[in-house]
Protein backbone atom coordinates (compact mmCIF):
# COMPACT_ATOMS: atom_id res chain seq x y z
CA UNK A 1 0.00 0.00 0.00
CA UNK A 2 1.09 3.42 -0.89
CA UNK A 3 1.44 5.98 1.57
CA UNK A 4 2.04 9.55 0.14
CA UNK A 5 2.26 13.35 1.93
CA UNK A 6 1.15 16.12 0.13
CA UNK A 7 3.48 17.80 0.64
CA UNK A 8 5.17 15.74 -2.03
CA UNK A 9 6.25 17.18 -5.04
CA UNK A 10 5.71 14.79 -8.67
CA UNK A 11 9.29 14.02 -8.78
CA UNK A 12 9.27 12.69 -5.26
CA UNK A 13 6.16 10.43 -6.22
CA UNK A 14 7.84 9.04 -8.69
CA UNK A 15 11.00 7.98 -6.42
CA UNK A 16 8.69 6.73 -4.18
CA UNK A 17 7.14 4.07 -6.58
CA UNK A 18 10.52 3.31 -7.63
CA UNK A 19 11.80 2.35 -4.26
CA UNK A 20 8.57 0.92 -3.12
CA UNK A 21 9.62 -2.23 -4.66
CA UNK A 22 13.11 -2.73 -3.17
CA UNK A 23 14.16 -5.18 -1.07
CA UNK A 24 15.59 -3.01 1.51
CA UNK A 25 13.13 -1.82 4.12
CA UNK A 26 12.96 2.88 3.20
CA UNK A 27 11.03 4.88 5.74
CA UNK A 28 11.01 8.68 4.90
CA UNK A 29 10.88 11.22 8.07
CA UNK A 30 10.44 15.11 7.90
CA UNK A 31 11.95 17.76 9.59
CA UNK A 32 9.00 17.80 12.35
CA UNK A 33 10.18 14.85 13.39
CA UNK A 34 7.00 12.74 11.71
CA UNK A 35 7.57 9.60 9.94
CA UNK A 36 5.86 10.20 6.58
CA UNK A 37 6.11 6.83 4.35
CA UNK A 38 7.42 3.42 4.40
CA UNK A 39 7.52 0.67 2.18
CA UNK A 40 5.85 -2.55 2.28
CA UNK A 41 9.09 -4.40 3.24
CA UNK A 42 10.43 -1.55 6.31
CA UNK A 43 6.32 -2.49 7.75
CA UNK A 44 7.15 -6.29 7.19
CA UNK A 45 10.22 -5.64 8.47
CA UNK A 46 8.47 -4.23 12.29
CA UNK A 47 5.32 -6.60 11.98
CA UNK A 48 2.87 -4.01 11.06
CA UNK A 49 0.82 -3.53 7.83
CA UNK A 50 0.55 -0.29 8.16
CA UNK A 51 2.67 3.29 8.60
CA UNK A 52 0.26 4.32 11.94
CA UNK A 53 1.41 1.48 13.27
CA UNK A 54 5.01 2.54 13.12
CA UNK A 55 4.17 5.16 15.53
CA UNK A 56 3.46 8.29 13.45
CA UNK A 57 6.51 10.13 15.22
CA UNK A 58 10.36 9.17 16.44
CA UNK A 59 9.11 9.16 20.33
CA UNK A 60 5.70 7.09 18.80
CA UNK A 61 8.22 5.06 17.25
CA UNK A 62 10.25 4.38 20.97
CA UNK A 63 7.02 3.59 22.45
CA UNK A 64 5.95 1.05 19.82
CA UNK A 65 9.56 -0.66 19.76
CA UNK A 66 11.89 -1.63 21.68
CA UNK A 67 15.81 -1.79 20.41
CA UNK A 68 18.94 -3.17 21.80
CA UNK A 69 22.30 -3.33 20.38
CA UNK A 70 23.76 -6.70 19.84
CA UNK A 71 25.21 -7.59 22.98
CA UNK A 72 21.77 -7.12 24.77
CA UNK A 73 22.26 -3.46 26.17
CA UNK A 74 19.21 -1.25 25.31
CA UNK A 75 19.73 2.19 23.20
CA UNK A 76 18.72 5.26 25.18
CA UNK A 77 16.20 7.13 23.42
CA UNK A 78 19.06 9.40 21.39
CA UNK A 79 20.27 6.42 20.26
CA UNK A 80 17.46 5.42 17.88
CA UNK A 81 18.15 5.28 14.70
CA UNK A 82 15.41 7.56 13.74
CA UNK A 83 16.56 10.05 16.89
CA UNK A 84 20.18 9.74 15.22
CA UNK A 85 19.40 10.73 11.92
CA UNK A 86 16.84 13.53 12.59
CA UNK A 87 19.93 15.21 15.09
CA UNK A 88 22.09 15.36 11.72
CA UNK A 89 24.17 12.35 12.51
CA UNK A 90 25.47 10.05 9.85
CA UNK A 91 26.28 6.87 10.41
CA UNK A 92 26.05 3.25 8.45
CA UNK A 93 25.73 -0.30 9.24
CA UNK A 94 24.45 -0.17 12.46
CA UNK A 95 22.71 -3.43 13.84
CA UNK A 96 19.60 -3.46 16.36
CA UNK A 97 17.56 -6.01 17.94
CA UNK A 98 13.88 -4.38 17.33
CA UNK A 99 11.04 -6.00 19.18
CA UNK A 100 7.95 -5.15 19.19
CA UNK A 101 6.05 -3.92 22.52
CA UNK A 102 2.99 -5.26 21.55
CA UNK A 103 3.70 -8.47 20.61
CA UNK A 104 6.78 -10.14 22.71
CA UNK A 105 7.08 -12.70 20.23
CA UNK A 106 8.19 -10.67 17.32
CA UNK A 107 12.07 -9.94 17.46
CA UNK A 108 14.40 -8.98 13.89
CA UNK A 109 17.84 -8.05 13.66
CA UNK A 110 18.09 -5.56 11.53
CA UNK A 111 21.50 -3.20 10.10
CA UNK A 112 20.09 0.77 9.36
CA UNK A 113 21.84 3.35 7.82
CA UNK A 114 20.61 6.65 6.83
CA UNK A 115 20.50 9.43 3.90
CA UNK A 116 19.97 13.36 3.57
CA UNK A 117 17.57 14.21 1.49
CA UNK A 118 18.01 17.63 -0.11
CA UNK A 119 16.27 19.83 -2.22
CA UNK A 120 17.86 21.58 -5.62
CA UNK A 121 18.93 24.20 -3.64
CA UNK A 122 20.92 22.26 -0.95
CA UNK A 123 18.31 22.21 1.87
CA UNK A 124 17.68 19.65 3.92
CA UNK A 125 13.88 18.82 3.54
CA UNK A 126 14.18 15.49 5.12
CA UNK A 127 15.67 12.06 6.44
CA UNK A 128 15.47 8.19 4.86
CA UNK A 129 16.39 5.39 6.79
CA UNK A 130 17.43 2.26 4.84
CA UNK A 131 17.04 -1.17 6.36
CA UNK A 132 17.88 -3.98 6.34
CA UNK A 133 16.64 -7.64 7.56
CA UNK A 134 19.49 -9.55 8.98
CA UNK A 135 17.85 -11.99 11.41
CA UNK A 136 18.81 -15.09 9.85
CA UNK A 137 22.15 -14.41 9.00
CA UNK A 138 22.51 -13.09 12.69
CA UNK A 139 20.93 -16.53 14.09
CA UNK A 140 23.52 -18.34 12.53
CA UNK A 141 26.13 -16.97 14.04
CA UNK A 142 24.54 -16.92 17.51
CA UNK A 143 23.93 -20.56 16.82
CA UNK A 144 27.68 -21.10 15.54
CA UNK A 145 29.19 -18.76 18.62
CA UNK A 146 26.60 -20.81 21.59
CA UNK A 147 28.32 -24.41 19.53
CA UNK A 148 31.47 -23.06 19.39
CA UNK A 149 31.92 -22.15 23.42
CA UNK A 150 30.11 -25.00 24.08
CA UNK A 151 31.70 -27.39 22.11
CA UNK A 152 34.18 -29.55 24.27
CA UNK A 153 36.76 -29.95 21.55
CA UNK A 154 39.88 -27.59 21.42
CA UNK A 155 39.08 -24.01 19.01
CA UNK A 156 40.43 -21.17 18.10
CA UNK A 157 39.42 -18.70 15.17
CA UNK A 158 42.32 -16.69 13.00
CA UNK A 159 41.65 -13.77 11.00
CA UNK A 160 43.11 -14.38 7.47
CA UNK A 161 43.42 -10.53 7.46
CA UNK A 162 45.65 -10.41 10.10
CA UNK A 163 46.27 -13.55 11.45
CA UNK A 164 44.71 -12.54 14.87
CA UNK A 165 42.99 -14.71 17.08
CA UNK A 166 39.52 -13.30 17.31
CA UNK A 167 37.49 -16.39 19.31
CA UNK A 168 38.87 -19.20 21.26
CA UNK A 169 36.70 -21.33 23.11
CA UNK A 170 36.80 -23.12 27.01
CA UNK A 171 38.29 -26.59 25.82
CA UNK A 172 41.14 -24.73 24.17
CA UNK A 173 41.82 -22.79 26.89
CA UNK A 174 41.58 -25.75 29.26
CA UNK A 175 44.35 -27.86 27.24
CA UNK A 176 47.01 -25.12 27.18
CA UNK A 177 46.09 -23.47 30.79
CA UNK A 178 46.10 -20.20 28.52
CA UNK A 179 43.37 -16.62 29.77
CA UNK A 180 40.98 -15.68 27.32
CA UNK A 181 42.98 -12.45 27.10
CA UNK A 182 46.04 -14.24 26.67
CA UNK A 183 44.69 -15.64 23.58
CA UNK A 184 42.37 -12.95 21.98
CA UNK A 185 43.94 -10.09 20.05
CA UNK A 186 47.60 -12.18 19.45
CA UNK A 187 49.07 -13.13 16.20
CA UNK A 188 49.81 -16.59 15.02
CA UNK A 189 53.39 -15.48 15.30
CA UNK A 190 52.63 -14.37 18.87
CA UNK A 191 50.92 -17.73 19.54
CA UNK A 192 51.52 -20.05 17.58
CA UNK A 193 49.40 -23.17 17.80
CA UNK A 194 50.81 -25.02 14.46
CA UNK A 195 53.73 -26.11 16.26
CA UNK A 196 56.66 -28.19 15.95
CA UNK A 197 55.51 -30.64 12.45
CA UNK A 198 57.17 -31.46 9.33
CA UNK A 199 53.88 -30.31 7.70
CA UNK A 200 54.75 -27.17 8.97
CA UNK A 201 55.41 -25.15 5.76
CA UNK A 202 52.39 -27.06 3.84
CA UNK A 203 50.26 -25.70 6.55
CA UNK A 204 51.02 -22.18 6.33
CA UNK A 205 51.11 -22.11 2.62
CA UNK A 206 47.45 -23.32 2.86
CA UNK A 207 46.67 -20.83 5.36
CA UNK A 208 47.97 -17.91 2.96
CA UNK A 209 45.88 -18.87 0.35
CA UNK A 210 42.78 -19.70 2.82
CA UNK A 211 42.65 -23.18 2.24
CA UNK A 212 41.45 -26.16 3.97
CA UNK A 213 44.39 -27.58 6.73
CA UNK A 214 44.38 -31.53 6.59
CA UNK A 215 44.95 -33.13 10.25
CA UNK A 216 48.47 -33.17 11.52
CA UNK A 217 50.36 -34.45 14.57
CA UNK A 218 52.01 -31.51 15.92
CA UNK A 219 53.42 -30.51 19.76
CA UNK A 220 52.09 -27.12 20.75
CA UNK A 221 53.74 -25.08 23.91
CA UNK A 222 51.04 -24.27 26.85
CA UNK A 223 50.85 -22.04 29.52
CA UNK A 224 53.28 -23.29 31.82
CA UNK A 225 56.18 -23.68 29.58
CA UNK A 226 55.64 -26.95 28.82
CA UNK A 227 54.18 -29.03 25.45
CA UNK A 228 51.61 -31.02 24.60
CA UNK A 229 51.15 -33.51 21.76
CA UNK A 230 47.87 -32.43 19.73
CA UNK A 231 46.19 -32.99 16.61
CA UNK A 232 45.00 -29.88 14.62
CA UNK A 233 42.89 -29.14 11.45
CA UNK A 234 42.33 -25.88 9.60
CA UNK A 235 38.32 -24.83 8.36
CA UNK A 236 37.94 -22.23 6.30
CA UNK A 237 35.27 -19.97 7.71
CA UNK A 238 33.54 -16.78 7.54
CA UNK A 239 32.83 -14.74 10.73
CA UNK A 240 30.85 -11.54 10.11
CA UNK A 241 31.42 -11.42 6.87
CA UNK A 242 35.20 -11.90 7.15
CA UNK A 243 37.30 -15.00 6.09
CA UNK A 244 39.36 -16.68 8.83
CA UNK A 245 40.13 -19.80 9.60
CA UNK A 246 38.77 -22.22 12.40
CA UNK A 247 41.70 -24.70 14.16
CA UNK A 248 40.34 -27.58 16.45
CA UNK A 249 42.33 -29.61 18.26
CA UNK A 250 42.56 -33.09 19.56
CA UNK A 251 44.47 -33.40 22.92
CA UNK A 252 46.64 -36.21 22.40
CA UNK A 253 48.69 -36.19 25.59
CA UNK A 254 47.00 -38.71 27.71
CA UNK A 255 47.85 -41.47 24.57
CA UNK A 256 51.30 -39.88 24.73
CA UNK A 257 51.63 -40.35 28.49
CA UNK A 258 49.81 -44.27 28.31
CA UNK A 259 51.78 -44.79 25.55
CA UNK A 260 55.50 -43.69 27.45
CA UNK A 261 54.04 -45.57 30.48
CA UNK A 262 53.45 -49.08 28.76
CA UNK A 263 56.46 -48.74 27.21
CA UNK A 264 58.14 -48.20 30.29
CA UNK A 265 55.97 -50.90 32.05
CA UNK A 266 57.25 -53.81 28.63
CA UNK A 267 60.93 -52.33 29.69
CA UNK A 268 60.54 -52.96 33.13
CA UNK A 269 58.79 -56.14 32.37
CA UNK A 270 61.66 -57.68 29.98
CA UNK A 271 64.31 -57.03 32.43
CA UNK A 272 62.81 -58.56 34.55
CA UNK A 273 62.06 -61.47 32.51
CA UNK A 274 65.68 -61.65 31.21
CA UNK A 275 67.66 -61.66 34.53
CA UNK A 276 65.02 -63.81 36.72
CA UNK A 277 67.04 -66.22 38.05
CA UNK A 278 64.08 -69.36 37.37
CA UNK A 279 64.07 -69.92 33.75
CA UNK A 280 60.76 -68.49 32.40
CA UNK A 281 58.92 -68.14 29.01
CA UNK A 282 56.95 -66.52 26.85
CA UNK A 283 54.58 -67.92 24.29
CA UNK A 284 51.34 -67.43 22.38
CA UNK A 285 48.24 -69.14 23.51
CA UNK A 286 48.69 -71.61 20.49
CA UNK A 287 51.85 -72.76 21.83
CA UNK A 288 54.47 -71.45 20.07
CA UNK A 289 57.50 -70.14 21.60
CA UNK A 290 58.06 -66.26 21.62
CA UNK A 291 60.81 -66.10 24.07
CA UNK A 292 62.86 -67.47 26.92
CA UNK A 293 65.61 -65.64 29.83
CA UNK A 294 68.80 -66.63 30.51
CA UNK A 295 68.34 -68.97 33.40
CA UNK A 296 66.23 -71.23 30.71
CA UNK A 297 68.99 -71.17 28.64
CA UNK A 298 71.07 -71.99 31.66
CA UNK A 299 68.82 -74.80 32.23
CA UNK A 300 67.75 -76.18 29.18
CA UNK A 301 70.64 -75.59 26.93
CA UNK A 302 67.99 -74.23 24.09
CA UNK A 303 67.56 -70.37 23.12
CA UNK A 304 65.16 -68.55 21.64
CA UNK A 305 65.90 -68.58 18.09
CA UNK A 306 66.72 -72.58 18.11
CA UNK A 307 63.08 -73.01 19.48
CA UNK A 308 61.59 -70.67 17.30
CA UNK A 309 62.28 -73.00 14.59
CA UNK A 310 59.70 -75.16 15.55
CA UNK A 311 55.92 -74.43 16.30
CA UNK A 312 55.24 -77.30 18.63
CA UNK A 313 58.93 -76.65 20.26
CA UNK A 314 57.36 -75.55 23.88
CA UNK A 315 54.58 -79.18 23.16
CA UNK A 316 58.09 -81.20 22.63
CA UNK A 317 60.08 -79.73 25.64
CA UNK A 318 57.41 -80.71 28.19
CA UNK A 319 57.65 -85.21 27.79
CA UNK A 320 53.94 -85.82 29.19
CA UNK A 321 51.87 -84.87 26.87
CA UNK A 322 48.80 -84.66 28.96
CA UNK A 323 49.82 -83.05 31.42
CA UNK A 324 51.13 -80.29 28.65
CA UNK A 325 47.16 -80.20 26.98
CA UNK A 326 45.57 -79.86 30.72
CA UNK A 327 47.85 -76.94 31.32
CA UNK A 328 47.30 -75.34 28.10
CA UNK A 329 43.06 -76.13 28.70
CA UNK A 330 43.30 -74.71 31.55
CA UNK A 331 45.29 -71.36 30.09
CA UNK A 332 42.78 -71.03 27.13
CA UNK A 333 40.20 -70.71 29.73
CA UNK A 334 42.25 -67.61 31.59
CA UNK A 335 42.34 -70.05 35.04
CA UNK A 336 46.37 -70.33 35.05
CA UNK A 337 48.26 -73.12 36.34
CA UNK A 338 50.24 -73.37 39.52
CA UNK A 339 52.94 -75.32 40.89
CA UNK A 340 52.00 -78.32 38.28
CA UNK A 341 54.68 -80.93 38.34
CA UNK A 342 56.21 -81.99 34.75
CA UNK A 343 58.67 -83.54 33.55
CA UNK A 344 61.34 -81.18 31.11
CA UNK A 345 63.63 -82.55 28.61
CA UNK A 346 66.76 -80.54 27.87
CA UNK A 347 68.73 -80.04 24.87
CA UNK A 348 71.11 -82.74 25.29
CA UNK A 349 68.53 -85.49 26.76
CA UNK A 350 68.21 -85.25 30.17
CA UNK A 351 65.21 -85.37 31.88
CA UNK A 352 64.89 -82.54 34.70
CA UNK A 353 61.43 -82.60 37.56
CA UNK A 354 59.89 -78.74 37.59
CA UNK A 355 57.11 -77.25 39.08
CA UNK A 356 55.06 -74.80 36.05
CA UNK A 357 53.37 -71.93 37.17
CA UNK A 358 52.02 -70.08 34.19
CA UNK A 359 49.23 -67.16 33.42
CA UNK A 360 47.96 -65.66 30.45
CA UNK A 361 48.84 -61.54 29.55
CA UNK A 362 48.52 -59.18 27.10
CA UNK A 363 51.70 -57.99 24.98
CA UNK A 364 51.77 -55.06 22.87
CA UNK A 365 48.00 -55.81 22.83
CA UNK A 366 48.64 -59.39 21.51
CA UNK A 367 47.61 -62.28 24.08
CA UNK A 368 50.27 -64.39 25.61
CA UNK A 369 51.49 -66.66 28.20
CA UNK A 370 53.98 -65.94 30.75
CA UNK A 371 55.47 -69.00 32.26
CA UNK A 372 57.59 -69.88 34.99
CA UNK A 373 59.61 -72.84 35.85
CA UNK A 374 61.22 -74.47 38.98
CA UNK A 375 63.75 -77.11 38.86
CA UNK A 376 63.14 -79.44 41.98
CA UNK A 377 64.96 -82.10 40.40
CA UNK A 378 68.26 -82.38 43.23
CA UNK A 379 65.76 -81.33 45.89
CA UNK A 380 63.56 -84.63 44.48
CA UNK A 381 66.86 -86.91 44.27
CA UNK A 382 67.43 -86.03 47.75
CA UNK A 383 64.38 -86.64 49.25
CA UNK A 384 64.35 -90.13 47.84
CA UNK A 385 67.59 -91.31 49.08
CA UNK A 386 66.63 -89.67 52.36
CA UNK A 387 63.41 -91.90 52.58
CA UNK A 388 65.78 -95.23 51.21
CA UNK A 389 68.54 -94.60 54.18
CA UNK A 390 65.28 -94.47 56.83
CA UNK A 391 63.92 -96.91 55.63
CA UNK A 392 67.10 -98.84 55.30
CA UNK A 393 68.01 -98.02 59.41
CA UNK A 394 64.23 -98.45 60.49
CA UNK A 395 64.31 -102.41 59.15
CA UNK A 396 65.41 -102.68 62.55
CA UNK A 397 64.29 -100.49 64.75
CA UNK A 398 65.25 -102.27 68.20
CA UNK A 399 68.65 -100.74 67.86
CA UNK A 400 66.85 -97.48 68.56
CA UNK A 401 65.70 -95.59 71.45
CA UNK A 402 61.98 -94.06 71.09
CA UNK A 403 63.08 -90.31 70.76
CA UNK A 404 65.27 -91.42 68.11
CA UNK A 405 62.18 -92.89 66.05
CA UNK A 406 60.16 -89.98 66.67
CA UNK A 407 63.49 -87.77 64.71
CA UNK A 408 63.25 -90.21 61.97
CA UNK A 409 59.27 -89.92 61.77
CA UNK A 410 59.29 -85.90 61.83
CA UNK A 411 61.95 -86.20 59.10
CA UNK A 412 59.42 -88.62 57.37
CA UNK A 413 56.29 -86.96 58.48
CA UNK A 414 57.03 -83.42 59.50
CA UNK A 415 55.03 -81.90 62.49
CA UNK A 416 51.38 -81.76 61.65
CA UNK A 417 51.25 -84.73 59.29
CA UNK A 418 48.36 -86.70 60.00
CA UNK A 419 49.80 -90.41 60.78
CA UNK A 420 46.04 -92.06 60.21
CA UNK A 421 42.74 -91.51 62.41
CA UNK A 422 42.72 -95.38 63.41
CA UNK A 423 42.60 -96.16 66.98
CA UNK A 424 44.24 -99.55 68.65
CA UNK A 425 40.82 -100.98 69.03
CA UNK A 426 40.46 -101.12 65.64
CA UNK A 427 43.18 -103.32 65.09
CA UNK A 428 42.14 -107.07 64.93
CA UNK A 429 44.26 -109.44 67.49
CA UNK A 430 46.22 -110.52 65.12
CA UNK A 431 46.82 -107.66 63.22
CA UNK A 432 47.90 -106.34 66.91
CA UNK A 433 50.47 -109.34 66.92
CA UNK A 434 51.84 -108.63 63.39
CA UNK A 435 52.61 -105.15 64.51
CA UNK A 436 54.32 -105.91 67.48
CA UNK A 437 56.55 -108.36 65.57
CA UNK A 438 57.35 -105.70 63.28
CA UNK A 439 57.64 -102.79 65.94
CA UNK A 440 60.45 -105.70 66.85
CA UNK A 441 62.38 -105.62 63.40
CA UNK A 442 61.06 -108.61 62.11
CA UNK A 443 60.33 -109.08 58.74
CA UNK A 444 57.65 -111.56 56.91
CA UNK A 445 59.17 -113.97 56.70
CA UNK A 446 60.09 -113.97 60.37
CA UNK A 447 56.57 -113.38 61.18
CA UNK A 448 54.86 -115.87 59.35
CA UNK A 449 57.30 -118.33 60.94
CA UNK A 450 56.84 -116.79 64.26
CA UNK A 451 53.14 -116.69 63.86
CA UNK A 452 52.96 -120.17 61.96
CA UNK A 453 51.00 -118.49 59.20
CA UNK A 454 52.02 -118.38 55.18
CA UNK A 455 53.56 -115.47 54.08
CA UNK A 456 50.99 -114.57 51.31
CA UNK A 457 48.54 -114.39 54.08
CA UNK A 458 51.32 -112.14 56.58
CA UNK A 459 51.23 -109.95 53.51
CA UNK A 460 47.54 -109.12 53.54
CA UNK A 461 47.32 -108.68 57.31
CA UNK A 462 50.20 -106.28 56.59
CA UNK A 463 48.09 -104.37 53.72
CA UNK A 464 44.93 -103.99 56.16
CA UNK A 465 47.17 -102.57 58.44
CA UNK A 466 48.26 -99.61 56.46
CA UNK A 467 45.07 -99.61 54.67
CA UNK A 468 43.75 -98.79 58.58
CA UNK A 469 46.67 -96.87 59.51
CA UNK A 470 46.83 -95.10 56.51
CA UNK A 471 50.75 -95.21 56.16
CA UNK A 472 52.63 -96.12 53.07
CA UNK A 473 55.55 -97.93 54.70
CA UNK A 474 56.59 -100.08 57.42
CA UNK A 475 58.55 -97.26 59.30
CA UNK A 476 55.41 -94.99 59.84
CA UNK A 477 53.26 -98.12 60.95
CA UNK A 478 56.23 -98.44 63.31
CA UNK A 479 55.97 -95.25 64.54
CA UNK A 480 52.27 -95.43 64.72
CA UNK A 481 52.74 -98.12 66.82
CA UNK A 482 55.37 -96.71 69.26
CA UNK A 483 53.29 -93.64 69.69
CA UNK A 484 50.48 -95.89 71.10
CA UNK A 485 53.00 -98.06 73.33
CA UNK A 486 53.10 -100.71 70.98
CA UNK A 487 57.23 -101.90 71.46
CA UNK A 488 56.77 -105.26 70.58
CA UNK A 489 54.98 -108.73 70.29
CA UNK A 490 53.36 -109.91 73.60
CA UNK A 491 51.45 -113.58 73.19
CA UNK A 492 48.28 -113.55 74.33
CA UNK A 493 48.34 -115.33 77.40
CA UNK A 494 44.45 -117.13 76.76
CA UNK A 495 42.22 -117.02 73.88
CA UNK A 496 39.71 -114.42 75.43
CA UNK A 497 42.82 -111.88 75.30
CA UNK A 498 42.76 -111.75 71.53
CA UNK A 499 39.54 -109.96 71.52
CA UNK A 500 39.62 -106.43 70.35
CA UNK A 501 39.91 -104.13 73.15
CA UNK A 502 38.91 -100.40 73.82
CA UNK A 503 41.98 -97.96 75.17
CA UNK A 504 41.18 -97.21 78.44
Amino acid sequence: MKKTATAFTTERRHLLEIIDGLIEGIILLDQDRSIVWANDTALAMHGVTDLAALGGTAAGYRKAFSLRYRNRRALRAAQYPLDRALAGEAYKDVVVEVNSRRDPEFSRMLQVRNLVLRDAQGAVEGMVLVLLDVTERYSAEERFERTFSANPAPAVICSLADLRHIKVNDGFLAMTGYAREQVLGKTLRQLDFLGDTPQREDALHRLAEGATIPQMETIISVQDGGAKLVVVAGQPIEVADQPCMLFTFNDLEPRRKAETALRDSEQRFATAFRLAPVPMTLSTTEGRLLEVNDAFVATTGYDAKTLARDEDALALLWTDPQAYDRAMASLEQGAGVHGQEMALRTRDGALLDCLVSAAPVSIQDQPCVLAAIQDITERKRSEVELMEAIETVMQDTSWFSRSVIEKLAQIRAPQGTPQGQAELADLTPREREILGLMCQGHIDTEIASSLHLSRNTVRNHVAALYSKLDVHRRSAAIIWARQRGIVGYEKPARKQAQKPARNR
